[in-house]
C-alpha cells in the first residue's frame, strides 16, 4: 500500500527522534543506521527511503533543530532606533542563555555537537556549522560597530575583538555547563560573565 504524506512525515519524524536518542546516549560515530531503524520501529530500507546516509540524517537533525544558536540567534534583528548597541547585545545573549537553560532537547543536540568527532564522513555538518559561525561573527560585529560609530565602545576594544572575545566567552559558558554535569546556574551566572564583559567594552566617554 502506497504510504500517504502523513505517514511518511510520521516515519521521518520518528527516524530523527530515534537517530537523535542514540547519537546522545552511544555518540554518532558508534550508532549504526540499523540501530536507528530498530529505536525507530522501521526497516533500514526506510531510512534510506528518507536519508542518503547517516551523515546526511546528522546534518537533517542539526538543520531541523535551528542549532547551534550560540551566538544569540532567537531574537529580532536590531533595528537603527536610537538603542544602545551595548545593551541590545546583552539582552540577546542573556535571554539566548535562559533558552537554552529550559529547552532540554536543544541541550541534547547541542551535546551532540559538542561530541562528535567531525571526520570527513561529517564535513557537511562542519560546513553548515561554519558557515553559521561566520554568519554570526559578521552579525555581532556588525552591532559592536555601531557602538564604536557611537562612541560606545571603548578604546581598547575593536569591533573584531571584542565580537571574537564575546563569542568565545558565551561558547565556553555553554560548552562549560553541557560537558560537566550543569553544575551552575546557566542563566544567572552566565549572564552575569556576560554583563562584566559588556562593562569592559563600553567607553567611558558616553
Amino acid at each position: 500500500m502506497r504510504r500517504t504524506k502523513a505517514e511518511a512525515a510520521e516515519t521521518r519524524c520518528s527516524i530523527l527522534a530515534a537517530a537523535e536518542k542514540l547519537f546522545f546516549e552511544k555518540g554518532v560515530a558508534t550508532s549504526t543506521l540499523d540501530e536507528i531503524a530498530t529505536a525507530a520501529g522501521v526497516t533500514r530500507g526506510a531510512i534510506y527511503w528518507h536519508f542518503n546516509s547517516k551523515s546526511d540524517l546528522f546534518l537533517e537533525l542539526y538543520n531541523a533543530a535551528d542549532l547551534p544558536r550560540v551566538n544569540m540567534a532567537d531574537v529580532d534583528a536590531p533595528c537603527d532606533d536610537g538603542r544602545d548597541p551595548l545593551s541590545l547585545v546583552e539582552k540577546m545573549a542573556c535571554d539566548w542563555l535562559q533558552v537554552l537553560a529550559e529547552d532540554r532537547h536543544r541541550q541534547r543536540l547541542l551535546s551532540i555537537l559538542l561530541r562528535t568527532n567531525f571526520t570527513e564522513e561529517f564535513q557537511p555538518v562542519m560546513d553548515e556549522l561554519d558557515k553559521l559561525d561566520r554568519e554570526h561573527t559578521g552579525y555581532l560585529e556588525s552591532i559592536l560597530e555601531r557602538a564604536a560609530n557611537d562612541s560606545r565602545l571603548a578604546a581598547a576594544w575593536t569591533p573584531h575583538s571584542a565580537s571574537k572575545t564575546f563569542k568565545w566567552l558565551m561558547k565556553g559558558i555553554c560548552w562549560d555547563w553541557l560537558l560537566y554535569g550543569q553544575k551552575f546556574d546557566l542563566s544567572k551566572d552566565g549572564s552575569d560573565k556576560v554583563r562584566r564583559l559588556l562593562a569592559s567594552f563600553r567607553s567611558n566617554t558616553v
